[in-house]
């Protein structure tokens, strides 16, 4: 009797052909990076993503692809720590039931976001919103909003744009800045 011990190899390939189309989806998003300032020296920074809301992205089509007006001027708002509970898409400058606004700084109105021209698919701010806090507070996180009667803390009018949550509430004293730059990607 005879042993024999036989082998048989299978191959199989498939070639799939590149097809001629550009691979880019309209996702914009927002990063924050925030440096907290106490007596001159650097205490901590932070940077993290925020959510552009529904109406924000309503806004961009709105403007972009039918007759929409641009808002010019976009602020930086600070979401306080106090009663805060959630964010939503839903959220906008009139209902945003989660969370209250933080208006404990220096300047009678809310900062200025003043973008640069956008290069590379993003735009960012070329020096830093500052905010010098008048009160020892909780920051949970930040807001964009632009439009008619944004500049006013407190206001209620106009296109909120994104917010965002620190990873960590972060606590300011009186005398503190918070120094934001806000980047936009597409």
């Amino acid at each position: 009797m005879k042993d024999c011990l036989s082998f048989v190899d299978f191959g199989e390939c498939a070639v799939e052909r590149a097809r001629n189309e550009l691979r880019s989806a309209f996702a914009p998003k927002g990063r924050f990076k925030v440096e907290h300032i106490r007596d001159g020296k650097v205490i901590g920074e932070f940077a993290f993503n925020n959510g552009i809301v529904d109406v924000g992205l309503d806004h961009i089509l709105e403007t972009q692809f039918h007759s929409g007006t641009q808002i010019t001027t976009w602020y930086i708002g600070l979401i306080d720590s106090a009663d805060y509970s959630a964010l939503a898409d839903a959220d906008t400058m009139s209902s945003h039931a989660g969370w209250v606004e933080n208006e404990d700084y220096t300047a009678a109105n809310r900062p200025a976001w003043g973008a640069g021209a956008a290069s590379g698919r993003q735009i960012t701010n070329a020096s830093t919103v500052d905010f010098a806090m008048n009160a020892t507070v909780t920051i949970k996180g930040l807001f964009i909003c632009g439009g008619t009667g944004t500049a006013t803390k407190g206001g209620t009018t106009g296109t909120l744009w994104s917010t965002g949550l620190f990873g960590t509430p972060v606590a300011c004293n009186s005398g503190d800045t918070l120094k934001i730059t806000y980047t936009i990607a597409g």
